[in-house]
């Protein structure tokens, strides 16, 4: 379902003095528009490893995702034809780093395959990118419903499930996502869903997850994207709202007995969550 991505990941240009690495004109980096370069140091650039400061942890040293080891990454990952296509338009619209980036979509798409999820919930669609991804590999008698409350951005999606026949698979609820699921809810479908995935209002994430938690059956899955934000959580001098309430949520998770879960540095950072 996932053939070999085919996308051109060219080598990196070194200037006159070594300082930078320069990605050639004619490249668009995935996720980004044609106009925007990438520059980045040499020594960034160095398969380099890092390991916690905490020596209890044993010195275990991890590798640290480069911009060409994610290039390689990324030319690792299958990603189907019609996936590509709908990232490149993407890109060339305002706000395309909201989309998830393809390794992001494998691995939802892998979960999805390996629960053998027949019913799921986005919340949060952009132009589509991640619920295609989903809705590709669900089964012909399965549902994806896909809440986004920007309409224009929602018909692009509805384009690429037309042209990927998944239509009859994704039930596209423009609103929002709150309404949404409460009605669902209202409705008696409480514990009849196997996958969720939530990539939408940063703090709105604390009550997204407690109407899912009612929605996805026990042994169920949900997946949080952008729990990293960009490493801001990590960075005591930042304090605005979006990253006081990921910190927040992410805390509240930490001490959720309601789930197993692992936070995984895939994307922004992504927290699998299993409902026990």
């Amino acid at each position: 379902m996932f053939p070999p991505l085919s996308t051109f990941v060219p080598n990196r240009l070194c200037c006159t003095h070594c300082t930078t690495f320069v990605k050639p004109p004619n490249f668009r980096p995935f996720g980004q528009q044609k106009s925007a370069p990438l520059t980045t140091s040499c020594l960034s650039d160095k398969a380099l490893t890092t390991a916690a400061s905490d020596h209890n942890y044993g010195n275990k040293q991890v590798i640290s995702l480069t911009p060409r080891i994610y290039d390689y990454l990324l030319a690792n990952v299958r990603e189907p034809p019609i996936l590509r296509e709908l990232r490149e338009e993407t890109a060339t619209m305002r706000g395309s780093q909201m989309q998830v980036s393809p390794d992001q979509a494998q691995l939802l798409a892998m979960l999805v395959q390996i629960l053998g999820a027949k019913r799921c919930i986005e919340v949060g669609v952009y132009t589509g990118y991640s619920s295609l991804a989903v809705a590709l590999v669900l089964p012909d008698s399965g549902i994806l419903v896909a809440c986004e409350r920007d309409k224009n951005s929602l018909e692009v999606a509805k384009k690429y499930y037309d042209r990927a026949g998944v239509s009859h698979k994704v039930d596209a609820r423009h609103g929002l996502a709150e309404d949404t699921l409460n009605s669902m809810i209202e409705n008696g479908e409480g514990c009849s869903y196997d996958f969720a995935f939530v990539d939408a209002e940063k703090r709105m994430y604390q009550e997204y997850f407690e109407l899912l938690l009612k929605l996805v059956r026990p042994g169920g899955v949900i997946v949080i994207d952008n729990v990293l934000w960009h490493g801001k959580v990590a960075d005591p001098l930042v304090d605005d709202e979006k990253t006081k309430s990921i910190r927040s949520f992410n805390r509240a998770l930490m001490d959720d007995v309601r789930v197993s879960i692992s936070m995984v540095p895939v994307g922004d950072g992504m927290t699998i969550c299993r409902k026990r």
